[in-house]
């Protein structure tokens, strides 16, 4: 194409288009920049200084090479560009950092550090499947991380011990991060109101179960996942023990099922037939049977007016598109079809947590209250 055929744009509009796809294609530096910092224990070096760390300080005390220095200055100066951290000019003229709330998530000993988190998603392993994404299109692999890997997430988790604990200490750090915002909520609270037991299915570790059950020290919980997650996991005071089994064959009795972050992994076909075990587990609402699901609403251009979660919840669309097979984030809609496809009667979504939210669901089927007691041996 003769370039001269096109026809010419206002050169501003021409550079601000090409300073777009810059910002775009150079994106994944500033990923890179904050996972530098994190393995380098920035944030935490930081916090135990005690007040804003000049580059030297910095150096020194992570006992970096001293001709690393000017490298140093400019990767804090992506980092405070990007809102990680601020700077300060001391009396001394010397440039000094110190900690904002978004590094200080970062922070490996913060009771909601997002650090496992972090790192699990800008790992390798998971950041090479995105390579693959026009490749999967084209071919009928069933995920891009099967096409890079030719093997799919869970078998990958399976035989890779190292990705095995990143993918499980990230689980349980975002578990940690949504418990401390929940428990902390009237509304969240309201949920469990009446609620005398609770199966929180593949609940991992008991993260999410522990919380509730310390909250409230009446509520018998219950953590239900596969045997070999759950096989070497003890009960947690009076009030939390653990089940092995399958969730697409029977799910143990309660009076609510806790479901955190599942149903997005899995087809419309598997979340029917994961929901109609949970209908099966479960008295009818009038008695206070209920089902709470913890996971993203994706918002329709931002239409209930809440902070703009949209993009992070189109991210999540895409990452979830390519690690699951069938798997997906879900609008309203989409949700209500597999509640009803389900046998469910009606809901309620509560938009409290950032780009995700709980729902809570209901059925009009009864399950006598003795075979919900049959799993706490009452």
């Amino acid at each position: 194409m003769d370039p001269m055929s096109i026809a010419i744009e206002p050169v501003k509009e021409l550079l601000d288009a090409q300073t777009y796809i810059w910002n775009h294609i150079y994106s994944y530096l500033s990923l890179m920049a904050l996972k530098c910092a994190i393995q380098l224990g920035i944030p935490d070096a930081i916090q135990k200084h005690g007040r804003p760390m000049t580059l030297v300080e910095l150096g020194t005390s992570l006992s970096f090479h001293p001709n690393k220095a000017l490298s140093l200055g400019q990767l804090m100066r992506l980092l405070v560009h990007s809102n990680f951290f601020s700077k300060q000019l001391l009396s001394s003229s010397e440039e000094a950092f110190e900690l904002t709330l978004k590094s200080q998530l970062l922070l490996k000993d913060h009771p909601f550090s997002l650090v496992p988190f972090v790192l699990m998603v800008l790992d390798p392993i998971f950041v090479e499947s995105s390579h693959y994404l026009s490749s999967w299109f084209q071919n009928d692999d069933d995920t891009p991380f099967h096409t890079a890997h030719r093997k799919s997430l869970w078998e990958c988790i399976s035989c890779v011990p190292e990705f095995n604990k990143l993918f499980n200490d990230a689980m349980a750090s975002d578990t940690q991060f949504v418990v401390n915002l929940l428990i902390s909520s009237d509304e969240f609270k309201g949920l469990w109101e009446g609620v005398e037991s609770l199966v929180d299915v593949g609940g991992g570790n008991g993260t999410m179960a522990k919380a509730i059950a310390k909250l409230f020290p009446e509520l018998r919980c219950a953590v239900f996942d596969l045997p070999h997650v759950v096989q070497e996991l003890t009960g947690y005071g009076k009030n939390l023990i653990y089940f092995g089994g399958g969730m697409f064959k029977a799910i143990p009795p309660a009076q609510a099922v806790l479901l955190k972050w599942i149903l997005h992994n899995w087809s419309d076909e598997d979340c029917i037939k994961i929901l109609e075990r949970c209908k099966e587990a479960i008295p009818s609402k009038e008695i206070g049977g209920k089902i709470i699901i913890i996971n993203m609403v994706v918002e329709n251009n931002n239409e209930n007016n809440i902070p703009d979660y949209l993009y992070s919840q189109l991210l999540l669309v895409l990452q979830v598109m390519n690690i699951t097979t069938g798997g997906k984030e879900r609008t309203e809609e989409e949700w209500r079809k597999l509640f009803i496809s389900a046998g469910l009667n009606d809901y309620k979504i509560f938009r409290n947590i950032g780009s995700r939210s709980v729902i809570e669901v209901y059925t009009l089927n009864f399950l006598d209250a003795c075979d919900i007691r049959k799993i706490f041996h009452c």
